[in-house]
């Protein structure tokens, strides 16, 4: 077979740097004036689609003079990544960020506090050695968007558990410490962290396990050079095989999209290269390993996936932040395709920005999953509903033994047995056979990667089983197209009613789907009250209001406009005009579901009126762009 292409800059970063060195340091690209933004913010009446897909292709490019122009220089860069930083630890200062690269990054004095105490374990964690955890925290508010999140664009095309939020940062972790007598600690402590808006967790810790032991044993110059290379990375569209090179070896992997079914991954295939060219497969670019991180708490599955389906406040205690960070993202991951929507932190200190606000016993706990190793918590977050204690994770070798949910009095000290420590009562019943089948498992020591395939199979069958009822009734809520008149507004959808809800239950209720018994309408009436339903039919209604706005203007563009115009004044006409002009800019503004011909044929319906008007007129509206 013929080889594979190596794909453009796959050998750039690690090339330049081994030639150029540590000459390069401190040099990073200078910044293009305005004038290359333009020709990405001029786009053509109604390219809301073509406009995403521009952008993504000047991205594609190779730096072709053309393609230049339209791009800011770290433009492919932070389509990734805001950032890399490096965190030190200083006798005097404590943890201090050494390095931010690109230079030009901006972080508040706020978010560099927060990456610094969050990209070190606590003290009593104990972790030698090289460890990887991931964090996430809040943006600084009022920051000013660049021009790069345009690829924003590409957002729509993500399941929505994927869906970037602009209001939070995620940090990708690689702490190493180790005895070094040369220094006066006596230890080496340093991270390599990534901080981007994407949740891609196994990427980015495949790409810190490749990048950050040699970042150690080398310099900036290193660092400079692996920047440079995600700066030649193609941007992160959905659905596409893509080739990320990085200090000699290939990433290939695939963003999934929210065309994709539910629980199916598109497999990458390993490439053979003549060249010798390494290159790493990723079967997924966010999932953790799902029965490592569950093992620990193995019989309360079910609970737990109530626990995050209601958003119910839950902290997980861990010896480390890689253990708290593993078990926190498994938590948010198990009630999808459906999206949590409350905050979580993989990991959470005594320093965090927030401390005061989740802690605080003057009023009831937030919404919110927290992971935490500092045995202070212990005392701090007792008055929490919800506690899941987590020991050393570790694959059991032989079959869990059954634990009982235990009181929350109990918890005193991170030092408790591990376990689930609350006083929750589960709306359905207990499902034994998924316990059996993974029990079996274990017992014909099935690899850990299957055993975590079956549970997310589970998981989310019960969470489709769950959900299609909810969907089910508010499509019934859109009005019929017979409704949309193109001579009046869009019709509104129809109030969501809890009791009408309730009614369809008996006859199209998840005992459609699911042979599980218990308390379905119990769990319902919990859920209609959290922020996961809030956040699920905010996001339902919006892409029907949407969907109505789109079939509003296929019915105008079947119209002889045109013919119209003509039984009118011409003061109506110049109204319906501008109108036009105002759904067109709706269209490309909020990316409404339109076909780019409909879009076009609007167009062309707009300059024909126009055209029949007198001169005068016809040089205004031409002029007018409206708002």
């Amino acid at each position: 077979a013929p080889a594979a292409p190596v794909p453009e800059g796959a050998r750039g970063g690690a090339e330049r740097w081994r030639s150029r060195g540590s000459g390069r340091r401190g040099r990073g690209r200078s910044r293009r004036g305005a004038g290359g933004a333009m020709s990405l913010r001029e786009r053509s009446p109604g390219g809301a689609v073509e406009a995403g897909e521009d952008a993504a292709a000047a991205l594609m490019e190779p730096d072709g003079p053309e393609r230049c122009l339209s791009l800011l220089p770290w433009d492919r860069f932070s389509a990734w990544l805001h950032c890399v930083c490096v965190v030190g630890f200083d006798l005097e200062l404590g943890q201090a960020v050494e390095v931010i690269y690109p230079p030009h990054s901006k972080l508040t004095d706020k978010e560099k506090t927060n990456i610094c105490y969050l990209s070190f374990p606590d003290s009593n964690s104990g972790c030698l050695g090289d460890t990887q955890f991931c964090f996430r925290f809040r943006r600084s508010p009022g920051r000013k968007v660049s021009l790069c999140c345009l690829l924003d664009q590409l957002d729509r095309d993500l399941p929505v558990y994927l869906k970037k939020d602009p209001a939070y940062y995620y940090g990708y972790v690689y702490f190493r410490q180790v005895r070094d007598k040369s220094l006066k600690r006596g230890y080496f402590q340093k991270s390599l962290v990534l901080i981007s808006k994407l949740p891609y967790v196994h990427l980015f810790r495949t790409m810190l396990k490749q990048i950050a032991p040699e970042y150690f044993e080398k310099s900036e110059a290193f660092l400079e050079a692996v920047c440079s290379d995600v700066d030649h990375w193609p941007p992160p569209i959905p659905g596409k095989i893509l080739h990320l090179p990085i200090m000699g070896i290939i990433m290939k992997l695939r963003i999934p999209t929210y065309r994709d079914k539910p629980g199916t991954m598109p497999i990458v295939q390993n490439m053979h290269q003549a060249d010798a060219q390494i290159s790493v497969a990723l079967p997924t670019v966010h999932e953790v390993d799902l029965f490592r991180c569950f093992c620990p708490v193995f019989f309360h599955i079910q609970m737990l996936w109530e626990l995050v389906l209601l958003g119910e406040p839950l902290v997980v205690m861990a010896p480390s932040p890689s253990e708290s960070s593993e078990t926190v993202l498994a938590l948010v991951s198990c009630i999808s395709p459906l999206k949590y929507c409350s905050d979580f932190r993989p990991y959470f200190t005594i320093h965090d920005s927030e401390f005061k606000e989740y802690t605080t016993r003057t009023q009831a706990p937030p919404s919110v999953i927290l992971g935490v190793t500092n045995p202070f918590f212990a005392k701090t977050l007792q008055h929490w509903p919800h506690i899941i204690r987590i020991g050393d994770i570790k694959l059991p070798g032989e079959v869990p033994k059954q634990v009982k949910v235990k009181k929350l009095k109990n918890l005193k000290t991170l030092d408790s047995k591990p376990g689930v420590y609350t006083s929750y009562k589960p709306y359905l019943n207990k499902d034994e056979e998924i316990v059996k089948q993974l029990q079996k498992g274990v017992q014909q020591k099935r690899p850990t990667e299957a055993q975590s395939v079956i549970l997310r199979r589970y998981f989310l069958e019960l969470t489709e089983s769950f959900i299609i009822p909810l969907e089910r009734y508010v499509a019934s809520l859109m009005p019929l197209q017979k409704c949309i008149s193109p001579w009046k507004s869009p019709p509104q959808l129809r109030q969501f009613s809890q009791d009408d809800f309730m009614k369809t239950l008996e006859k199209a209720g998840p005992q459609l789907t699911s042979g599980l018994k218990g308390d379905w309408i119990g769990l319902y009436r919990h859920f209609l009250k959290s922020p996961n339903f809030d956040g699920w039919f905010r996001s339902r209604q919006k892409e029907m209001t949407q969907k109505l706005e789109a079939l509003h203007l296929e019915a105008l563009c079947n119209e002889n406009l045109v013919f119209w115009s003509q039984k009118h004044t011409e003061v109506e006409t110049v109204d319906l005009v501008l109108k036009l002009k105002n759904k067109l800019l709706q269209a490309d503004r909020e990316q409404l579901p339109v076909k780019t011909d409909t879009l076009k044929k609007l167009q062309t319906h707009i300059n024909d009126i126009i055209l029949a008007l007198p001169d005068d007129l016809q040089d205004i509206l031409l002029k007018t762009g409206t708002t």
